[in-house]
């Protein structure tokens, strides 16, 4: 890939989508601030952040420890709400939602990838993948299960144990669980964390080649600029704001942006 443009500021629009219309978006955060603690021990994560993730792109999240990228990732999937602003999966204000709402939407339009892959032992590579349509009470459709196994590679793997797996084997099957469900977005908390360089890059080709070939969006936070480099914009954060946005990433663009993050 070659090093695209850069844009720096308060909005950050995960790819620039045209024109930047709201239907464009797939997550936005409005004016969003979280704030940790109270009284005098409370720190504000995030100052008032703007941004929205182009629907059907590949976003990475960067910033320093203690930059606010993993508060900006809870926020994003519903799993924190702001302590002002609000936050929108689509046309949905996350931040009105009831507790249990909250929980059915995350569970149907959201999904979830960590470094840890999460697995159950006991279940094979099926089950594992087919998990939250059980816990939603929804019936497997057993085209769509061959499909994205198909995808991700686990199509003569479905009978299998996690044990008889190897990591990215493993990783493999948390992703094909997360779009189980045909979510809006796909969050990836460090995906490749737990990985060797050689498997954590066939991961994160996957992941682009889901974004491009099935229009799937993914929002991944990485402190990693090789693995960043794989999306499509990388979104900058610095002190709890965002501080600049690049399309097109390569790993020594983005290197080279986290060298000069915070500064005016």
């Amino acid at each position: 890939m070659a090093p695209g443009g850069e844009t720096s500021g308060g909005t950050a629009s995960g790819g620039g989508m045209p024109g930047g219309t709201a239907s464009g978006f797939a997550v936005r955060l409005e004016a969003a601030t979280a704030v940790y603690g109270e009284g005098a021990a409370a720190v504000t994560a995030l100052h008032g952040v703007t941004a929205g993730i182009t629907r059907g792109a590949f976003t990475a999240v960067m910033g320093p420890s203690g930059s606010g990228k993993s508060t900006f990732l809870h926020l994003a999937a519903g799993l924190e709400r702001p302590a002002s602003g609000r936050v929108l999966l689509g046309d949905t204000d996350l931040s009105g939602l009831k507790e249990t709402a909250l929980t059915e939407l995350r569970r149907e339009r959201i999904g979830f990838v960590f470094q840890a892959y999460n697995l159950i032992p006991a279940l094979d590579v099926s089950d594992n993948i087919t998990l939250p349509l059980r816990f939603a009470g929804r019936s497997v459709d057993p085209a769509w299960l061959t499909e994205i196994a198909g995808a991700v590679g686990l199509g003569e793997l479905l009978g299998r144990r996690p044990s008889e797996l190897s990591g990215g084997q493993q990783q493999r099957v948390a992703i094909a669980r997360a779009l189980v469900t045909r979510p809006d977005v796909v969050f990836a908390d460090e995906p490749t964390g737990a990985l060797d360089t050689g498997t954590g890059a066939q991961v994160l080709r996957l992941l682009r080649g889901l974004v491009d070939s099935l229009g799937q969006t993914v929002v991944m936070v990485t402190h990693d600029p090789v693995a960043a480099s794989y999306a499509h914009t990388v979104m900058f954060l610095a002190d709890g704001r965002i501080v600049g946005e690049l399309d097109a990433p390569t790993a020594e663009s983005v290197a080279a942006r986290m060298t000069h993050l915070g500064e005016r």
